[in-house]
C-alpha cells in the first residue's frame, strides 16, 4: 500500500473511532500512534520514538513532551498531544516552551485529528506563532499528502522540508488574505481594483457602489474557473474503455426498450443535449468515490433524462428535466415511491443535492 492510500485509510479510521475515545491516553493509542506508524516510525523502538521526552523549561525541571521522533539518536520532531475534542489553539504555548529549549526544527501539536506542524522560520530557535502545515483527518486535503510524506522516515530531509515549509507558510498566509478578501472585500482591495477601471477620484460613494460589484465579479470568476476545470477533468478521465462501455450500453438499449421509454436513435427522435451530458458527468463526479463509475449509466427519453445504476430502471439514481430552459428540475424517488422534483437554476446546483444522490445509490452498493 502506498503512502497516499495509507493516509486515506487512516483518515477513515479517525472518523470512525473518534466518538469512542474518551481520554487523552486513548487518543494517543488509537489515533496518534497509528499516525506515527504511517510515517514509518517504530514506536516500540526508543531509538526512533521516545514517549514522555524530558524538556527542562527554565526553573521547571522534568517537563515532558508526549513524543520525540529521533534520527541518528537525536530528536528531530517534538509532538504534543491532546484529547481529540480539545481546541488546539488553547495549547500551542505549551509546545512553544518545549521547542525553545530543544534543538529540534519541527514541533507538532495534535489532538489525533488535526496535526499542526511548526518550525522557526521567522526567528531562529523561536517557534512560529502559526503552523506552516495543517493536516485535518476529518476533512483531508489530498493535495497536502505529498507535503506530509516529506516527514516520513524514509524521505525525511531537513533542508528540503524547511524549504517547503517556508513556501507553505507564505502560501497559507496569502490564501487566508484572498479568502477574506473574496468573501468580504476590504476598502483597500476595492480601491486597488477601482483604480484599474476608473480614472476619476475614488470617493466613499463610489466604493459603496463598487464593493458589491467586486464581490459579484469574484463569484462569477470562481464559477467560470470551476466549470472549465470540471469539463476538462471529466473529458480527460473518459478513457477508451469507458467509451466502449457506453457504446455497448447504447447497443443494448436498442434491443431492450422498457415500456414507455424511447432511446436516442439514428433517426433523431431523441436528442441528448450537451447540457444533459454535463449533468450526467457532474452526478458521476459526485458518486465516483463510492461506486464504480462504470456501473452508472444514463438513458434519455422524450420527457426526462434518467441516471441509473447497472443499466436498470429498478436502480434509479435521479432524473433530469432539462427540456424546458425556464424550468429545469432534478428529481428523486422518495421512500413512499413517489417522485420528488426540485427546481435548479444552473448545472452547479446539482452539487447541492449530493446528499440525496449518495442516499439514492446507498442501497445499490455491493
Amino acid at each position: 500500500m502506498d503512502f497516499k492510500d495509507l493516509i486515506l485509510q487512516l483518515s477513515e479510521r479517525v472518523v470512525k473511532l473518534k466518538g469512542s475515545i474518551s481520554t487523552e491516553e486513548a487518543t494517543k493509542t488509537s489515533l496518534v500512534l497509528p499516525f506515527l506508524q504511517a510515517l514509518g516510525y517504530d514506536f516500540f523502538n526508543p531509538l526512533e520514538v521516545i514517549p514522555e521526552y524530558t524538556c527542562d523549561v527554565g526553573i521547571k525541571k522534568g517537563e515532558k513532551v508526549d513524543y520525540a521522533i529521533c534520527k541518528d539518536s537525536a530528536p528531530i520532531i517534538l509532538i504534543e498531544c491532546k484529547h481529540w475534542e480539545q481546541d488546539l489553539t488553547l495549547h500551542d504555548n505549551q509546545l512553544i516552551r518545549y521547542f525553545s529549549v530543544s534543538n529540534v526544527k519541527f514541533g507538532v501539536l495534535t489532538n489525533g485529528i488535526i496535526y499542526r506542524f511548526y518550525s522557526d522560520l521567522s526567528q531562529p530557535n523561536k517557534m512560529d506563532e502559526k503552523p506552516f502545515l495543517e493536516i485535518d483527518f476529518s476533512n483531508l486535503n489530498i493535495n497536502l499528502i505529498d507535503e506530509l510524506k516529506k516527514f516520513h522516515k524514509t524521505y525525511f530531509d531537513l533542508d528540503n522540508i524547511l524549504s517547503s515549509a517556508n513556501e507553505l507558510k507564505y502560501l497559507g498566509e496569502f490564501k487566508s488574505i484572498l479568502v477574506k478578501e473574496f468573501s468580504s472585500p476590504s476598502e483597500e482591495f476595492v480601491t486597488l481594483l477601482s483604480r484599474k477601471v476608473y480614472d476619476g477620484r475614488i470617493t466613499q460613494k463610489l466604493l459603496d457602489l463598487f464593493t458589491p460589484l467586486v464581490r459579484k465579479s469574484i463569484e462569477n470568476h470562481i464559477n467560470d474557473v470551476f466549470n472549465e476545470r470540471l469539463k476538462k477533468a471529466l473529458k480527460s478521465e473518459t478513457s477508451d474503455e469507458e467509451n466502449q462501455t457506453k457504446k455497448e450500453v447504447q447497443e443494448k438499449k436498442k434491443t431492450e426498450l422498457p415500456e414507455g421509454v424511447v432511446y436516442m436513435s439514428e433517426d433523431g427522435k431523441i436528442v441528448t443535449t450537451q447540457e444533459e451530458l454535463e449533468g450526467f458527468y457532474i452526478v458521476l463526479s459526485i458518486l465516483r468515490s463510492r461506486i464504480d463509475p462504470k456501473r452508472i449509466v444514463y438513458r434519455d427519453s422524450q420527457s426526462f433524462f434518467s441516471i441509473l445504476v447497472d443499466d436498470t430502471n429498478r436502480k434509479l439514481v435521479c432524473r433530469l428535466y432539462f427540456n424546458n430552459p425556464e424550468n429545469k428540475q432534478i428529481s428523486f424517488i422518495g421512500e413512499d415511491k413517489k417522485e420528488v422534483k426540485y427546481k435548479i437554476q444552473t448545472l452547479n446546483d446539482i452539487f447541492n443535492y449530493s446528499e440525496q444522490l449518495n442516499t439514492a445509490i446507498g442501497k445499490y452498493i455491493d
